[in-house]
């Protein structure tokens, strides 16, 4: 029997480890400082609990904010009584000083309000090596002042700043979380610092030193700005945000490492909590409070998109593109319209959805629940749907197979008759893919008769496979796919390898004997018959005695039956290659320089690049794809040998591959920009 907590007080207790938390109700309790760290609280409900800070936490962290907030004022105030000595130009040293400073505490502030806090301390940094030069440059007594007055000068600046903007953060997390009732107290000490620092300042004008006031202030009213800016969620001053947050954490109600899956957080308030490295599948996160001021990690929730979208379920016209997604819980949610390209939605709860004219393209859905769902209009180009997606009761008029354009706004209108639409149930049997086939593909020097004799082998030596054929696809001019439905559990690569070299020996026989086993087999001659006419036939695929032409990717099993869908191929190969490249390009870290694309920004715009060609054959762009994902999962180690020589490999496989496409083919100008970066990128160049 599930344990029930509900409405009881639980500040400061330790569930930590705990396995017996399962489905366990936490409703309405005050759960402030409690650690949950890897329990197994799955199925637990924690509607409206109360997440945070116990007091005394709340109070230590007041006594850091005021520490920070001296020291900002004090460093500051050094500064200026330091950039004083720049209108004192009788001395050499005053000199030199004046020309390094300003332009260290320039480079300082522009760098930082323009591109961040990281940005603004490597500015820093390049000015420090300034002053160094400089004093390098005079005497050894000269050279000892320099150092000695730009170290404090730029130190102060710099640790002042970042400790003032660290403060100002801090308050922003206690305030707008309303940490506790007191929490006007943390202004007011913030307040009552920053008065303090300005009546110094006035003293020191009064006293003849008005510099001191310009400069004093203008520091202080700086690092406040900074510290606005983070708390506003500008992404440049991020780590100035995430340190707060982090800090203010820290003794805040822990849920690391749990495992959340189906935890129900409606209405909860989440503020100063940590949920690093938990598992949250289907979590439900419906109106929670205070969502941006957890500890998210690398989980879904570091995106403030994200997190908008789980606590109101209005996603309408969002873009959520190549975003890892994998578990979300936007049951009902409203996604209209929203843009969901390459991203990963396997194992999401997508039930009763509205995904209306949604962007579907190459999106992983393995095991995802689309009971429900709205998918009218929606646009499913090698989407990755599998045998463990959830269909049932989907409720759809129309799709479209591919993204729309200026020149076609509904491509590939699947039915194809825009008066006609899907009956109830229709659409689920009209997209479910094959599952548990036998795909055997043929590349070259195609011959049907040698294909029909292997194949009959095949299902003779493996009664218990239950091989059956359910289509068959033409690519190119003399490229076939036979695809066979298998028993469940069979050993498909062995299949594949005993196909393979049965029809290699038969391949080698004599037209005459070849012809004496096509005799001995009525099977074998019809279907050496059928696999002639599929090649025959202008992009056909066939299924029993019914062949289709010209029908744009869709396989068609006995008379009626869809048996999937494809951009010239079939969702479990194009499609999930496509997904498995944006999985694994996600996983590569960002690039450290905005203005300078990284491993991972080369790889996404080949990735693209190669996904929207229309130049390229689809089997080639399978083949292309993957090396784009060999090439991804060797960028997490570049600089090992081995990882080093599979880019080398997959870089040359890509060049095979376009080297006979057309000059003017934009893959090709593409291409030959990306793949020296990155073979450089790999230490290759």
């Amino acid at each position: 029997m599930a344990l029930d907590f509900s409405g009881q007080n639980l500040r400061g207790r330790n569930f930590k480890g705990r396995q017996d938390l399962a489905g366990a109700n936490f409703s309405y309790a005050d759960i402030r400082g409690a650690n949950f760290t890897n329990a197994n609280l799955t199925g637990a409900d924690f509607s409206h609990a109360k997440a945070g800070l116990q007091l005394r936490w709340v109070i230590f962290l007041v006594l850091v904010l005021w520490l920070l907030s001296g020291l900002s004022v004090i460093l500051w105030t050094n500064n200026a009584y330091l950039a004083l000595m720049v209108f004192d130009i009788s001395r050499l040293s005053n000199q030199i000083i004046i020309g390094t400073a300003l332009i260290g505490l320039i480079t300082f502030v522009f760098f930082t309000i323009r591109q961040g806090v990281a940005t603004g301390l490597g500015a820093f940094a390049v000015a420090v090596a300034l002053g160094e030069f400089f004093s390098k440059t005079t005497n050894i007594a000269l050279a000892m002042h320099l150092d000695f007055t730009l170290t404090l000068f730029y130190t102060g600046m710099a640790v002042g700043a970042f400790a003032l903007a660290l403060a100002g953060a801090f308050v922003g997390v206690f305030t707008l979380a309303g940490a506790f009732a007191g929490v006007f107290t943390l202004a007011g000490a913030f307040a009552a610092v920053f008065t303090l620092a300005l009546a110094g300042a006035l003293a020191a004008f009064a006293s003849g030193k008005g510099f001191t006031v310009a400069f004093a202030v203008a520091g202080t009213l700086f690092s406040i700005y900074i510290s606005w800016r983070a708390m506003k969620g500008d992404q440049k001053h991020s780590l100035i945000r995430n340190f707060a947050i982090a800090f203010a954490a820290i003794g805040g109600t822990s849920f690391r490492g749990a495992n959340l899956t189906g935890a129900d957080f409606t209405q909860a308030t989440l503020k100063s909590t940590d949920l690093r490295n938990t598992i949250l599948i289907c979590s439900c996160w419906h109106q929670a409070k205070m969502l941006d001021r957890i500890r998210p990690g690398s989980t879904y929730l570091q995106n403030s998109q994200v997190r908008q979208l789980l606590v109101t379920g209005q996603g309408q016209d969002k873009n959520f593109d190549r975003e890892n997604l994998r578990g979300i819980n936007l049951q009902a949610a409203n996604l209209a319209d929203t843009s969901f390209i390459g991203a990963d939605l396997s194992e999401a709860n997508l039930q009763d959805a509205d995904l209306s004219r949604a962007k579907l393209k190459q999106t992983q859905l393995d095991g995802t629940d689309l009971t429900g769902a709205n998918l009218t209009g929606a646009y499913i180009e090698d989407w990755g749907i599998t045998n463990t997606t959830k269909l049932h009761g989907v409720r759809c008029e129309y799709v479209f197979m591919r993204l729309p354009t200026k020149e076609d706004p509904d491509p590939l209108r699947k039915p194809d008759n825009k008066k006609e639409v899907f009956a109830d149930g229709d659409f689920a049997d009209f997209i479910k893919p094959i599952f548990d086939t036998l795909d055997l593909y043929h590349n070259q020097s195609v011959d049907p008769r040698v294909i029909a004799i292997a194949f009959k082998n095949l299902a003779k030596n493996h009664p218990e496979a239950e091989l059956e054929i359910v289509a068959m696809e033409k690519r190119g001019d003399d490229k076939i796919l036979l695809r066979a439905k298998t028993a469940v559990g069979s050993d498909k690569s062995q299949l594949s390898a005993e196909y393979f070299d049965d029809y290699n020996q038969v391949k080698a026989l004599s037209q005459s004997q070849q012809l004496l086993l096509v005799e001995k087999d009525s099977y074998i001659s019809d279907l050496k018959n059928m696999i002639t006419t599929a090649l025959q036939q202008p992009k056909s695929y066939t299924q029993g005695n019914t062949i289709m032409s010209d029908i744009s990717g869709i396989n068609i099993q006995g008379s009626s039956n869809v048996s999937g869908i494809a951009g010239g191929g079939s969702v479990a190969n194009l499609g999930t290659i496509s997904g498995n490249v944006s999985i694994a390009l996600n996983e590569l870290p960002d690039s450290p320089e905005a203005d300078k694309p990284g491993i991972k920004e080369l790889l996404t715009q080949l990735h693209e690049a190669i996904s929207q060609s229309s130049d390229l054959p689809e089997t080639d762009k399978a083949d292309a794809l993957l090396q784009v994902e060999a090439l991804a999962e060797a960028a997490k180690n570049p600089q090992e040998s081995t990882k080093q020589k599979t880019a080398k490999n997959a870089i040359t496989m890509l060049k095979g591959l376009f080297s006979g496409l057309p000059a003017i083919a934009s893959l090709v100008e593409a291409t030959n920009k990306l793949l020296p970066a990155i073979s450089k990128l790999f230490g290759l160049a």
